[in-house]
């Protein structure tokens, strides 16, 4: 564990957490609560990650949210609780609440025809296994492949796809094992800022994450709380703690899930 923040007091954080009214842990899925798989279709969390979550839900005042790049549809077979959390997939354009209720926001005419010319594009790259359609963007994931096999996927799709983008009105972003077109004007910190106007003004937060694509949400918690990045190495980042998973992330959610009361 390394504070980077400096003068944060890290036993502080749950003294706050035991005193505030609210209290809300935003989380990332892939890379922070489950470690990397080839296949995402296998990225289980680590062991024992639904006991110390389903704790923190049965604590009084206590709210869990998980932010994701994943659709909602491919996030929830990994959250198998018996009352699932709050879900925020596609980077903030879809939401389901605990009770199942969902919305997602529309996309324009335009996004929607960049999107669908970037999956064509794929498919002719031979790219559809690769492929990953979303509500509301389009990804390829090369995790595992070679050096050459990247390169290739870069400098021919993603010249294309960085085309597209300029056309349709879409962004192409890099995380980590892919990269991704989608609709400008949502991330992970629009997410975080909402959820974080939902809540009184004695709330405690926290988000936790791994990726580039978390850094706008570790900058929208600082309204209320801190961010945390959870990575074997240490990176530039605007989070406030760097934590090593999985061994210093469980102790970092047993610590919040006492502070919250949790059993």
């Amino acid at each position: 564990m390394k504070i980077l923040k400096q003068g944060l007091d890290y036993n502080g954080i749950f003294d706050n957490v035991r005193k505030s009214v609210d209290r809300i842990l935003i989380t990332d899925y892939d890379g922070t609560l489950a470690p990397f798989n080839i296949d995402r279709n296998k990225a289980f969390p680590f062991p024992g990650i639904y006991d110390i979550l389903r704790s923190i839900m049965q604590s009084d005042h206590s709210r869990v949210v998980v932010v994701s790049g994943r659709s909602i549809d491919d996030l929830k077979p990994f959250l198998d609780f018996e009352n699932q959390p709050e879900i925020w997939g596609c980077h903030g354009w879809e939401r389901m609440m605990p009770d199942g209720s969902y919305t997602v926001s529309q996309l324009s005419a335009d996004v929607s025809e960049g999107l669908e010319m970037a999956f064509r594009i794929a498919l002719d790259g031979g790219l559809k296994d690769r492929c990953e359609r979303k509500p509301a963007s389009l990804a390829l994931h090369w995790r595992g492949a070679d050096r050459g096999t990247v390169s290739g996927i870069r400098n021919g799709v993603g010249r294309h796809w960085a085309r597209v983008a300029e056309e349709k009105g879409l962004s192409l972003h890099g995380f980590d094992g892919g990269m991704e077109l989608r609709p400008p004007g949502r991330d992970k910190g629009n997410a975080v800022g909402a959820i974080l106007e939902e809540s009184g003004e004695s709330t405690s937060a926290v988000y936790l994450g791994d990726d580039a694509t978390d850094e706008d949400a570790f900058r929208a918690v600082h309204l209320k709380g801190i961010g945390i990045l959870v990575n074997s190495a240490y990176r530039p980042t605007s989070a406030d703690i760097w934590l090593k998973p999985p061994d210093e992330l469980f102790d970092f959610l047993r610590k919040w899930s006492d502070a919250c009361g949790g059993q």
